[in-house]
């Protein structure tokens, strides 16, 4: 089984915009990432799974109508949602609450933003997804995400804490190829 997990192309947003689960444009340079990602991925997919953000849903429609046989699309998952802000959604770091973002960042892997989600909870919805992905029939597959997403998937493949996530450096329009088939417990 072959897994190329490909984070979403560089957003048109405001330096420090809290944009988690916020639909974002996406920037001019879309056509030259999407071209640069077509080239790390191989001509032959068996499916392409998509978070629901536009961001992720533009990337998977390319994808999926150049490397999927009879052009049969891709399907959105919910479990690849970036993380939810809650209130801090749509602001930037410079505006919300300096102490409660604070408490956030001390303890993010359990503590979550008001009205939002921790970081365990985040794990849990994505591995949930993740497994049930990997362990069908597809041999091929693309998942268009974000770079939260990218960074549990990766810390639970390679046994990495979450707190420890934000480690993993995952740029934009960045393809990851994993073989989980023999890696994962």
């Amino acid at each position: 089984m072959e897994v190329y997990l490909i984070r979403h192309t560089t957003p048109d947003i405001p330096k420090g915009l809290i944009y988690g689960r916020l639909d974002v444009p996406l920037a001019h340079s879309f056509q030259k990432e999407k071209e640069l990602v077509l080239l790390q991925v191989p001509p032959s997919l068996d499916a392409v799974y998509s978070s629901p953000s536009s961001r992720c849903m533009e990337l998977s429609a390319g994808i999926a109508a150049t490397c999927i046989s009879a052009n049969a699309g891709y399907a959105t998952e919910e479990g690849f949602y970036e993380m939810n802000f809650g209130d801090w959604e749509g602001k930037t770091w410079d505006t919300i609450d300096r102490e409660a973002s604070e408490i956030w960042m001390n303890d993010f892997v359990h503590l979550s933003p008001p009205k939002g989600e921790s970081m365990l909870g985040m794990q849990k919805r994505v591995i949930q997804s993740w497994e049930r992905i990997i362990n069908g029939d597809d041999q091929k597959i693309a998942i268009v995400t974000h770079g939260g997403v990218i960074r549990i998937i990766l810390a639970h493949y390679q046994g990495i804490s979450l707190k420890n996530a934000f480690d993993i450096q995952v740029g934009f329009g960045q393809v990851f190829k994993l073989q989980p088939s023999t890696a994962l417990p």
